[in-house]
């Protein structure tokens, strides 16, 4: 069987890519249409790039969007991409948290491959019926913790997956900003403006936005589950609905313990991501603003550092990596990592083959599930004065 430009071992092309969001204003829109285009594997044909027909019209022919496929809304994009023979292969769903889940499955219901912005969703309701419908459609959903895309995350995990560490005892994740340290929401900026809204973030805040990458980042790293945590949230900023500021405890299901901070009031932190991992035979250090290095310390030896392509980094860290050792790679690459692992899914899912073992590193719909739940239990421990809670 064959269509335009698909053969029976799949597309032999560039996949074709929606976009839900992302047009006028929008931060993080630009940043997955620069991540899907890094490694060639993408070309943006459709979008409904506002919730204002307008403003979408607009954006669209900001991209050179044809003004047919620059759609009013998410739902007559899907019909109308669904029904033509040249329509996408996957959207990309970069809108606030609020409309993740129906953007996604009229997607998914429509036959189309879904790449979402975290939060998965904004209720444990919507992101488990959203799981289902992903099951349901046999299709690829991938989830933009990017961070997971980085070369020295994939290098840190797959130390730990060989027990370089030993038995895992202690994890410490931390994400500290100092940009909501005021009322900046009140200022017009947008996306203070609807981080700070509990109709469009959900019921947290900095848990959500930033929250959710620590606590994704310390268990893709370490291959624990989180089983309890103990949260304190708090909003410092004076009339701000949701938390600005959390403190938790956290348990893992093999007795190991942890800790994670998250703030968006800490002055003098701007992306201050950083993990650290303890066994009973060395310890890991990763710092997000310095992410080409991973600092090393056996028990009872000198520490080391291994950076991106050199020495000592492995076939996990190679596979993410695009530029020589020394030549910085970040926050972009790490997006692009995503995109290109999605890539090899959906491609191989279109031909029926199997895709490489790196692609399957993709956050999924289940670890949407997760973080969902997780931010669910953060609330309701600080509400109970920080009573433990499962997940």
């Amino acid at each position: 069987m064959t269509i335009e430009g698909k053969t029976a071992s799949g597309p032999n092309r560039r996949l074709r890519l929606g976009m839900v969001g992302g047009g006028r204003g929008a931060f993080i829109g630009a940043v997955h249409r620069i991540a899907a285009r890094l490694d060639d594997r993408y070309e943006l044909r459709a979008g409904a790039l506002s919730s204002d027909p307008e403003r979408a019209r607009a954006s669209g022919a900001d991209l050179f969007l044809p003004p047919e496929r620059c759609y009013a809304s998410f739902a007559e994009m899907a019909r109308a991409e669904a029904a033509r023979d040249d329509g996408i292969d996957v959207v990309s769903i970069v809108t606030p948290n609020h409309l993740h889940h129906d953007a996604a499955k009229a997607f998914l219901e429509a036959g189309i491959h879904v790449i979402c912005d975290k939060p998965l969703t904004t209720t444990v309701e919507d992101a488990e019926d959203l799981a289902a419908a992903v099951e349901r459609s046999g299709l690829v959903f991938a989830l933009t913790h990017n961070y997971t895309g980085y070369p020295m995350v994939r290098q840190a995990r797959a130390m730990v997956a060989a027990g370089d560490l030993g038995a895992l005892r202690v994890v410490q994740v931390e994400y500290p900003q100092d940009w909501l340290s005021t009322r900046l929401e009140e200022s017009g900026q947008k996306q203070a403006e609807w981080r700070t809204d509990p109709a469009r973030s959900g019921i947290a805040g900095c848990v959500g936005d930033i929250g959710t990458h620590a606590f994704q980042l310390a268990e893709f790293v370490t291959g624990l589950r989180c089983t309890r945590v103990a949260a304190d949230l708090t909003a410092f900023v004076e009339g701000r609905r949701l938390d600005d500021n959390a403190h938790m405890m956290l348990r893992f299901g093999d007795g190991a313990r942890g800790m994670l901070w998250a703030s968006q009031v800490a002055p003098g932190h701007e992306n201050g991501l950083r993990l650290r991992v303890y066994g009973d035979k060395g310890g890991l250090e990763w710092f997000q603003e310095q992410p080409n290095h991973l600092r090393f310390s056996p028990l009872g030896e000198p520490p080391r550092t291994i950076t991106r392509g050199g020495p000592g980094s492995d076939g996990a860290a190679a596979h993410a990596t695009r530029i020589p050792s020394g030549h910085p790679e970040g926050y972009l690459e790490g997006f692009a990592q995503i995109y290109r692992d999605a890539a090899d899914l959906i491609v191989a899912r279109m031909g029926g083959a199997a895709a490489g073992e790196q692609a399957a590193l993709v956050p999924t719909v289940r670890d949407g599930v997760r973080g969902v739940r997780f931010i669910h239990a953060a609330v309701e421990s600080s509400r109970r004065d920080a009573a433990w809670v499962e997940l």
